[in-house]
């Protein structure tokens, strides 16, 4: 059955192929919500998600979403040809992996080809996801995962080696290690392509601490030159088409708030073969609130990067850090960003130093440019030196930012102090409290929003005494985030008396 349909343009994005049809055409082609359909013109063709209506088109219309109308070039009242196509099989495969089988290279392949192709609704997507954060997958599905997800996008080709990067699996708040760490170990003469990825379930991803500097939204060509040019660049991976599979995922875990351990070693290691990447860094923050909370949960992921590298011919090793509360003290993009460049100048906090040089040390070491042992010394050299933040200033500037910025330039929201409602001692922060907090101030996608915490474990504490700033650039965000810090305060005071007990005489 074909149905010629004049098209109806809808200026509206879905991130997804899909179609609009009256209820009446859909049921002369046999056609129900979340069907398939081949829509075919002179000058394209695609398949596409169908949903119905009874008021959005009229019968002989077909409403096209901005993606299926730029596909296939069409203008209002252009005609479409519209017929049924089967279910994709990828769905039983799905099913299967829901059940709890192995899946074979080609079903791994049949899946990633549909995501990436627009052919699975949001639904079917999002029951893969949840199928893999349930069921898991095996390393060989894995590998599967990773090399599909690479051949279905570009690849960034460097005619250099060693060609680096380091990537940290996130869960610890403040994590802006980044933007120390890649100038350092560019400075020192090697080569980082580093391509991140915004916030899924956090305050800030280093795309978007970046991206308060300068632009990180560069095509292929834009970031090859940048590096050639400069030896380093912090871009979006979500700009280019590397592993694009991996970007359409992430879109779905981010409202489920999950991040699978097998879609994570995939996605990590597609996105960074598709760099070109022949040695890799993994950071694991490991500790009570971060994604993996015991030595032995990071050490066990550790090897699964390393066995992963080494099936896919990447060089990896693996640094655990502490993860048991944030690094630095600034959470949320803007105030990350004025901390990195506090950092490069000389002024940083002494987690963030240490954590950035200690993973560059890694980097310096394995580039062959520091004897083993020596590079944490080299990379707190080149950082004392100001060498980094002259480096950092090339990579603003080459991706278009003012490399002239100063820390205090950059825009914040407006601020409340938080203070310490009882005398005592600060036994905890809750990292996930604290990425709610700068979360409902409006991070990552209002810059000046977030927090800074003024006192962090460890330090005694009067009443009074402020404990953090919330930031947001909205009255009423800032009232979300100290409501919800309210109810669940994110940091622990304890006194050095914890009881009291008093000697009662047994009566008579």
């Amino acid at each position: 059955m074909i149905l010629d349909l004049k098209a109806r343009p809808l200026d509206m994005e879905t991130g997804r192929n899909i179609v609009v049809l009256h209820e009446d055409d859909a049921k002369e082609l046999g056609l129900y919500a979340s069907d398939r359909a081949k829509l075919a013109t002179p000058k394209a063709t695609l398949v596409a998600i169908t949903d119905t209506t009874t008021r959005m088109v009229r019968s002989g219309e077909i409403g096209t979403f901005a993606e299926v109308t730029k596909a296939l070039d069409v203008n209002a009242g252009d005609v479409i040809s519209v017929t049924p196509v089967p279910r994709p099989q990828s769905i039983d495969f799905i099913k299967k992996k829901m059940d709890g089988q192995q899946l074979t290279d080609k079903e791994v392949y049949a899946i990633v080809d549909d995501i990436v192709a627009g052919n699975l609704s949001y639904g079917e997507m999002t029951a893969f996801v949840t199928a893999q954060y349930v069921r898991d997958m095996t390393m060989s599905e894995i590998v599967a995962l990773t090399r599909r997800m690479v051949e279905s996008g570009d690849r960034l080709e460097l005619e250099v080696s060693p060609v680096l990067d380091v990537h940290s699996i996130g869960g610890v708040p403040g994590n802006k290690y980044a933007l120390v760490t890649v100038p350092i170990v560019a400075a020192a003469g090697l080569i980082v392509p580093k391509t991140s990825s915004r916030a899924i379930t956090s305050a800030a991803g280093t795309a978007d601490i970046m991206e308060v500097l300068a632009n990180v939204s560069m095509s292929i060509g834009e970031i090859k030159s940048i590096v050639q040019k400069v030896g380093a660049v912090l871009a979006w991976g979500g700009a280019v088409r590397l592993a694009p599979a991996d970007d359409i995922i992430i879109g779905v875990e981010r409202p489920l708030g999950i991040d699978p351990r097998c879609q994570l070693l995939a996605s990590v290691m597609s996105k960074k073969i598709a760099a070109g990447i022949d040695h890799l860094l993994i950071d694991i923050p490991a500790g009570p609130g971060a994604k993996v909370e015991t030595i032995e949960g990071a050490r066990d992921l550790a090897h699964d990067f390393m066995n992963l590298g080494h099936m896919l011919n990447v060089r990896v090793e693996t640094a655990i850090t502490y993860g048991g509360q944030p690094v630095g003290y600034a959470v949320g993009p803007a105030l990350e960003a004025r901390e990195a460049l506090e950092t490069l100048l000389g002024k940083g906090p002494g987690s963030l130093i240490e954590k950035a040089t200690s993973l560059a040390g890694i980097m310096l070491e394995f580039g062959g440019v520091a004897s083993p042992g020596m590079g944490r010394q080299m990379a707190c050299d080149i950082l004392n030196s100001g060498k980094a933040y002259q480096k950092m200033r090339e990579i603003i500037g080459a991706q278009g930012g003012n490399p002239d910025v100063k820390p205090e330039d950059i825009p914040i929201g407006k601020s409340e102090t938080v203070l310490a409602p009882y005398d005592g001692y600060i036994t905890n922060i809750d990292n996930q409290r604290i990425v709610a907090i700068a979360r409902a101030a409006g991070a990552p996608r209002d810059k000046g929003a977030g927090l800074k915490i003024i006192l962090k474990k460890g330090h005694k504490v009067n009443k009074g005494e402020p404990l953090f700033e919330i930031y947001a650039e909205r009255e009423k965000k800032l009232s979300d985030a100290l409501a919800l810090t309210k109810r669940r305060p994110p940091i622990k005071i304890e006194s050095m008396l914890l009881e009291k007990l008093t000697h009662r005489p047994l009566a008579g």
